[in-house]
């Protein structure tokens, strides 16, 4: 039998005990194309997973899969899958399982407690000025010669002058939140200016005192938009290497 896989879990979250044998059925929990979910037990875990017919997955399961993640969220320390994992037997989801253990196992130690918050920072053309937003639009010559060299340059000139500000203010909003961990990564948007996506991981009793300090931050940085969600399972701090199948 194939299985559609949510995430991973703690075994004592949705297993009567530590010898269970066989899934366990998650109760008032549907997953993609309403199937029921079941815990899977596999060495030190339980896998969330749902039977699976085959076929191809709709874009609109991503959100069923996130939905069955942040329940399971609710209740214990998780593991997220990538939308789309799938084993085609017990026996491939055990070996999965079993390669990763280590991974695993720290993993679950480093994350749990913790929750993931999502923070946009969008850096209007305020800070940008017209003249550069400009030539960022305007498309590079399509011969080579001294007006495509020109245009070149003055291009990368803004690149590093857009990235030398988004360090800067990664460190600021890193210094305001001060979290266990951090990923961040940027890009121009189509008005010249950037948008920075930084999700941070803190401890789940600090929620609270996250969002204050979100409300502080966003009247601290001018000509700075900010759009903050959470708290969520920790997608961005899964370990970088699985010998899973996705």
């Amino acid at each position: 039998m194939a299985w559609y896989a949510y995430c991973i879990t703690e075994q004592n979250a949705f297993l009567p005990g530590p010898r269970s044998r066989r899934p366990a059925l998650i109760e008032n929990l549907h997953g993609i194309d309403e199937r029921e979910v079941y815990a899977y037990p596999s060495g030190d875990f339980a896998v969330v997973v749902s039977e699976f017919a085959g076929g191809t997955l709709q874009q609109g399961s991503i959100l069923e899969h996130a939905r069955v993640v942040s329940e399971c969220f609710r209740v214990t320390t998780v593991l997220p899958f990538r939308f789309g994992t799938v084993f085609e037997s017990d026996e491939e989801m055990r070996r999965a399982v079993r390669g990763n253990r280590k991974a695993f196992v720290a993993t679950v130690d480093r994350l749990r407690g913790k929750a993931e918050m999502h923070l946009k920072l969008i850096v209007r053309d305020g800070t940008v000025t017209h003249a550069q937003a400009t030539i960022d639009r305007t498309p590079l010559p399509t011969s080579v010669g001294g007006e495509y060299l020109v245009r070149l340059k003055e291009k990368a000139t803004r690149d590093r002058e857009r990235q030398s500000k988004a360090r800067t203010l990664s460190v600021q909003v890193q210094r305001m939140f001060n979290p266990l961990d951090a990923e961040v990564s940027c890009k121009k948007v189509n008005s010249g200016g950037m948008l920075i996506d930084i999700a941070h991981l803190i401890d789940h009793q600090s929620v609270e005192k996250y969002q204050n300090r979100y409300n502080l931050a966003a009247r601290q940085l001018k000509g700075c938009e900010l759009v903050l969600s959470g708290p969520w399972p920790p997608y961005h701090f899964m370990p970088g290497k699985l010998r899973t199948v996705s």
